[in-house]
């Protein structure tokens, strides 16, 4: 996949990195971090701009982030209601406990917004929780987009400064990025843990 996402980017530029990434953001094992680092390293020896290669992957972040926002409003609580009375005993989920879900995330969801931008996997995937809870779309497109470019900013710089060896930064993103999926399959566990024991009690 590495070699296929660095000839489009060679071949195409901005509109290769803008396609890319739009595309990362939906199918989020497509790796940003060898599309910007590589982006990076390419305005050292192209008529790439770094200005330019941020901007295109924000808007790419931005367009990949919108699609799965509007997948996200049509998944709203109410629709959800009707699949937990219809499936929620199978997982004793309850239409409270989507209300629960939905009051946390208006109320801590902007933050989560803009900080899951810096995790990976998260960080495409959050736009439908936000979509879902119909967070103020201006709201959403404005941390999506503050969150985003710094992501791209420090990716594409580090690509630039380390020249021919940009591929030492995607080296270092995927350890990162193996840390972060373990932590998330434990807190994703402990959380199921902890979600049944409760449900167990009260149903005793």
């Amino acid at each position: 996949m590495e070699n296929w996402l660095i000839d489009i980017v060679d071949k195409f530029g901005y509109m290769g990195i803008m396609f890319l990434i739009a595309c990362e953001n939906i199918f989020p094992p497509i790796p940003s971090e060898i599309i910007l680092s590589f982006g990076g390293f390419l305005t050292t020896t192209s008529d790439l701009t770094k200005t330019g290669v941020v901007l295109s992957a924000t808007a790419g972040s931005v367009l990949g982030a919108i699609v799965l926002y509007i997948i996200g409003l049509q998944l709203d609580v109410s629709r959800l209601e009707k699949i937990v009375n219809r499936w929620g005993h199978l997982l004793r989920l309850k239409t409270s406990d989507l209300h629960k879900a939905d009051s946390w995330f208006d109320k801590y969801g902007p933050w989560t917004v803009f900080f899951c931008r810096f995790v990976p996997l998260v960080r495409s995937l959050i736009s439908i929780p936000a979509g879902m809870s119909n967070m103020n779309t201006a709201v959403f497109l404005l941390l999506t987009t503050a969150g985003t470019l710094i992501w791209n900013v420090v990716l594409v710089y580090v690509g630039a400064s380390l020249g021919a060896s940009w591929q030492e930064i995607a080296h270092s993103m995927e350890a990162y990025a193996r840390v972060v999926y373990l932590v998330l399959i434990v807190l994703v566990i402990l959380l199921a843990i902890l979600f049944f024991r409760k449900r167990k009690r009260h149903g005793k």
